[in-house]
């Protein structure tokens, strides 16, 4: 479906028999000879074809019709042959991250006992001395590849290109943050609840940076949802580090949509899910969110808030709420 919006005038006359053509097909506004300007809107579908091509939309009066512009239509990206459904990619974005943080994230990884993973680190333009502590932190274990951007994309961007990376024999895509810690059957538990799901999450502990449990849950003061995709597009609560989804979601998600607004992830990947099939949720808690200064969302409990310095998306990777 397509957004469009847009005046129809004549003259200086208000036009209101008019309609939104999509290929031929028309469409009657949600909106139309508003009195500001003859404004209308509405919210129109796009079938799906059976080759490409474009689709031109316009608007038509019972006395003209004037083209608005054409999407292209392409055919979807093949998927891949040699995909193995019992394969992991973990696709993780780093930005300078604290190092003790990363290490400790590193380690609960390795410390899985789903062993079937590899992890692509997608890092967004840390400095050359934060990129050679990470390289530490790594070691010479191949199971992690690190891949430095070019040029600073910010977290939304970042996880995009994570999820680019995910090797193409993966079936199943996990997110993961830079400085949280996971338990050791995360990924057990998650594979395990998937089922017929398109992707399936979990609850998660917050705790700061020592390890000092804040909340055990993360549904104190908010209500989860997992069915109801109306909701879902008001409030995500699909937190992506908690998720693990087929590789169908990720096709259906990339390339990341340019929307109003802050732009997260987690619940554009959320929405992708819901839209296309059932989503799972485990009722425990599979990993814990660390809470602390450096990150975007650096508090999610409730209580006082510490003063601190206003900080725009861009100048924080964090992948999380």
């Amino acid at each position: 479906a397509v957004f469009v919006y847009g005046t129809c005038m004549s003259g200086q006359e208000v036009v209101e028999d008019l309609d939104i053509v999509v290929d031929g097909r028309r469409h009657a506004p949600a909106a139309a000879g508003m009195p500001r300007r003859g404004a209308f809107w509405g919210t129109v579908p796009v079938a799906a074809g059976s080759a490409p091509g474009t689709v031109e939309v316009g608007v038509s009066t019972r006395a003209a019709y004037a083209p608005l512009g054409r999407i292209a239509v392409a055919d979807p990206p093949a998927a891949a042959s040699s995909a193995a459904p019992d394969q992991i990619a973990i696709c993780m974005a780093t930005y300078e991250p604290d190092i003790a943080l990363f290490r400790v994230q590193i380690e609960s990884l390795r410390a899985q006992t789903d062993g079937r993973w590899a992890c692509v680190i997608s890092d967004d333009g840390s400095r050359p001395e934060h990129l050679d502590a990470i390289r530490d932190v790594l070691g010479d274990d191949e199971r992690f590849r690190l891949s430095p951007s070019g040029e600073r994309l910010g977290f939304y961007r970042n996880f995009e290109r994570a999820l680019q990376l995910a090797p193409p024999e993966a079936g199943l895509v996990a997110l993961c943050d830079q400085d949280d810690r996971w338990h050791p059957d995360k990924l057990a538990v998650l594979r395990s609840a998937l089922g017929s799901a398109r992707l399936v999450y979990s609850d998660q502990r917050v705790v700061d940076a020592g390890g000092r449990v804040l909340r055990d849950t993360l549904w104190r003061g908010r209500r989860n949802n997992h069915t109801n995709l109306v909701s879902m597009l008001v409030a995500n609560t699909i937190t992506g580090a908690a998720a693990l989804f087929r590789r169908e979601v990720v096709d259906l998600a990339l390339p990341f949509p340019e929307t109003p607004g802050l732009q997260f992830h987690d619940h554009w990947i959320a929405l992708a899910a819901l839209a296309s099939g059932p989503v799972a949720y485990v009722d425990r808690p599979l990993y814990d969110y660390v809470q602390h200064r450096g990150a975007f969302f650096g508090e999610v409990t409730h209580g006082a808030r510490e003063e601190r310095p206003r900080r725009r998306p861009s100048d924080v990777l964090r992948g999380g709420r």
